[in-house]
């Protein structure tokens, strides 16, 4: 058995992560094999409520240390660049019987002397450089290369990811593994139940479903120019969007979001919901007509794989990594053009339900398959970091 350590990823401004982690660590539990023992190392600034769904897993152990607050983050890479390693760290992994650590924006050492496995989720710095500021561009950067230079086993998302980080990054050549999340199946979800909730928010019979985060690069106010156009065709098209409304790179893209919407006089047709609960997400997706990912940039989309382990439909912006991801599953758009949006939301529009919620029941096999792979490719990296030990 071998006992891999975990620390949090992501958090109130970066939902996905979170959501990444309590899923790996769900199908980690639910794996028969019990070949991994995944063991999470939280800060004792962590909220407990973030806590408990990883202390209610089978065969998950939670280790609570001031060690991992995030006021500690800086200071524990510093010292791991200038002594080699985060020595209590390294100590306090030991006391736990570590055999391979997950390194998620972190960096424990050179000399941390128990193999490492680094996931880097994109290179979204390299592509939209512009979204951040000079400090922040650099310290990701920096943090990549150290990851590099440090000889971990670098773990992606997609081939589109492999591709540009051995691009950008050529010594990490022969040390990249593509492992693609997967989400498993909810279940089928009742109709009446999924409409029931969809009637609860007040939402229209029919409705195209965005799920994303108001962050900058998620594209937002081209759906808003593409119902302008939409509603100069006469065509009467609603998409609800939900997710946190705070960027922290660009706390103003919300309020330009809002100030558009409401300027166009489309708040009938973009419909803001706000953070829901993340039950909510699979019944209010199957009961649309299809779910929208206009984004200009993904590593491996979270939404897209639920939604595809849902049987919902997908318009999906034109990123090779999307066509990666969903294949024929989608109907894609070019990201930067509003008219070829407003030309994709529109057929959506006129989709049944009833034939969704098929596609829904015939989803299961399907998402099990790509669950099925993530877990043996992320045993398979896992097993080759361990090796190194021995």
């Amino acid at each position: 058995m071998t006992r891999i350590a975990f620390t949090m990823i992501g958090g109130k401004n970066w939902t996905g992560g979170y959501n990444y982690l309590i899923n790996l660590a769900r199908l980690l539990s639910a794996d028969q094999s019990r070949a991994l023992t995944p063991v999470m190392f939280f800060g004792t600034d962590v909220d407990e409520e973030d806590i408990t769904p990883f202390a209610a897993l089978n065969c998950v152990e939670v280790v609570r240390s001031p060690l991992f607050n995030r006021s500690r983050s800086f200071r524990s890479l510093l010292t791991g660049l200038v002594t080699g390693a985060d020595w209590r760290v390294r100590k306090l992994f030991r006391t736990h019987r570590i055999d391979v650590v997950f390194e998620v924006a972190q960096f424990f050492g050179f000399n941390l002397g128990i193999p490492a496995i680094a996931w880097i989720p994109d290179f979204q710095h390299r592509f939209l450089p512009h979204l951040f500021s000079k400090l922040g561009y650099w310290k990701r950067d920096i943090g990549f290369r150290i990851q590099v230079l440090g000889k971990r086993e670098i773990m992606l998302s997609s081939e589109d990811s492999r591709v540009s980080c051995e691009v950008f990054y050529p010594s990490s050549r022969g040390r990249t593994h593509v492992v693609r999340f997967a989400v498993p199946p909810k279940g089928v979800i009742v109709p009446a139940a999924a409409r029931a909730l969809a009637d609860k928010y007040g939402l229209p019979e029919r409705y195209i479903f965005l799920p994303n985060q108001f962050w900058q690069h998620k594209n937002h106010l081209l759906v808003v120019e593409a119902l302008t156009i939409l509603r100069r065709r006469g065509q009467d098209v609603t998409v609800v969007a939900c997710g946190s409304q705070s960027d922290p790179r660009d706390p103003s893209y919300f309020p330009r979001v809002k100030a558009a919407i409401d300027s166009s006089g489309l708040s009938s047709n973009f419909i803001l919901l706000g953070l829901i609960p993340y039950g909510d997400l699979a019944p209010l997706a199957t009961a649309s007509m299809a779910l929208l990912n206009p984004s200009l940039f993904e590593g491996w989309s979270t939404t897209v794989e639920e939604a595809l382990s849902w049987g919902v439909p997908l318009i999906l912006s034109d990123l090779d990594v999307n066509r990666e991801q969903a294949g024929e599953a989608a109907v894609f758009f070019d990201r930067h053009d509003a008219q070829a949006l407003a030309d994709a939301l529109a057929p959506a529009n006129l989709s049944s339900p009833d034939i969704l919620f098929e596609r829904a029941a015939k989803a299961q096999a399907f998402a099990n398959e790509r669950v099925n792979r993530f877990i043996t490719d992320f045993h398979a990296l896992v097993q080759q970091a361990a090796a190194k030990r021995r």
